[in-house]
């Protein structure tokens, strides 16, 4: 072979190398773009899944037409101070809170010193034996509510407050209480039907993202009020605290 040839069959050599190479890199780029797409797609489905999950379960939640503050509260008086309380009703101490302030409170109320958002939580749920107690007593108030009883109905569910880590009140006991306060047989459905449960989950996931963590949490005109060493605040701490706030 002279040597021309000789060159001619290398440069033919370098040109399909060349063209092979080329081809290589095509497919590479036709396959990325092919695995980008593919991740698109999924991610685009797996978003309008998480979409219509989140959806779903928002449609769920039905809010009582009474509740205030963004549907998360039950508001009793109309007094200028604002008092939100954050309360659990399997809590032990929401339930002294009241035996030592619900008479205080009332009081406030009578006077038209202030205004008491009830916010009905549920971070109990895990000591009540599985049968979340907890959110079905904060449900079971929020129909009260509807039908303006619910502060005969959370006095009568503080009476008869379960032992925490028991299995908690049943839903009949729930119902028989709400007749105890003149609510019948809308009350005893919406309790049977769980129609608040996911609404008291709203409720407690609204009282987390606020900072909040622990029940009775006692907020005065948007200043949360401790009592010694970071403890539940007494009557005469929140007495005072009113009229601070009240000017």
């Amino acid at each position: 072979m002279s040597k021309s040839q000789r060159d001619r069959a290398a440069a033919r050599k370098i040109v399909e190398q060349q063209k092979a190479a080329a081809k290589r890199r095509r497919v590479t780029i036709w396959t990325s773009v092919a695995v980008v797409a593919v991740l698109v797609i999924a991610g685009l489905i797996g978003f309008g899944v998480y979409a219509n999950q989140s959806k779903t379960t928002a449609s769920k939640v039905v809010t009582p037409s009474v509740a205030v503050d963004s549907g998360t509260a039950f508001a009793v008086g109309t007094g200028p101070v604002t008092i939100d309380l954050y309360e659990d009703f399997m809590c032990p101490i929401c339930h002294q809170f009241e035996i030592d302030s619900g008479a205080t409170i009332n009081q406030l109320v009578a006077d038209k010193k202030v205004t008491v958002r009830y916010h009905t939580v549920a971070i109990l749920d895990d000591s009540s034996q599985g049968t979340k107690y907890s959110t079905r007593a904060a449900g079971a108030a929020a129909e009260a509510a509807q039908e303006g009883k619910f502060t005969e109905y959370h006095d009568v569910l503080y009476a008869n407050q379960p032992e925490e880590n028991s299995s908690g009140l049943t839903d009949a006991k729930l119902i028989e209480l709400g007749k105890s306060v003149g609510v019948g047989d809308t009350f005893a459905a919406a309790v049977n039907n769980k129609t608040y449960d996911p609404w008291v989950a709203t409720v407690t996931e609204t009282f987390a993202a606020r900072g909040f963590n622990g029940t009775p949490t006692i907020v005065v005109n948007g200043k949360q009020l401790t009592g010694a060493n970071g403890g539940v605040p007494s009557h005469d701490q929140l007495s005072q605290a009113v009229a601070a706030a009240a000017g």
